[in-house]
């Protein structure tokens, strides 16, 4: 069984502790980045972007929702294509403000249809290096 907890959200018992939520820090953006992760592999999937509403809709759903920047709404990712992301897993980093989000993926996360959008190579070391 998965830790299915964010800072005193249970996506069993569906509880949210919301003093827990307000430890995400949106006072310098009203968008924060939120970097999904697959959880069974450590693959990074994407990086999109919440504000509170999205967060609030990824708790209570218990799958991701994120800002979209270039349609200027919320977007449930799957809503569309059913490439669903089940969170398990919600975590903040030091300063509050970005998420680590991992999820079981139900299909590719890319619009492309790219398992991640992380497919293009800018540069890589030789490794022997």
């Amino acid at each position: 069984m998965y830790d299915l907890s964010f800072s005193g959200f249970d996506f069993q018992s569906g509880a949210l502790d919301i003093a827990r939520v307000e430890d995400v820090d949106f006072s310098k953006s009203p968008l924060i980045p939120a970097i999904v992760q697959d959880a069974r592999t450590g693959q990074v999937l994407t990086l999109a972007y919440m504000n509170r509403e999205a967060l609030a809709q990824t708790l209570e759903l218990g799958q991701t929702v994120f800002w979209s920047r270039s349609r200027g709404e919320l977007w449930h990712k799957g809503a569309t294509s059913g490439h669903y992301q089940d969170v398990v897993a919600i975590r903040l980093d030091c300063d509050g403000d970005a998420l680590l989000v991992l999820v079981h993926p139900h299909g590719p996360a890319c619009h492309t249809g790219a398992s991640s959008c992380f497919y293009r190579q800018l540069a890589e070391r030789p490794h022997d290096l």
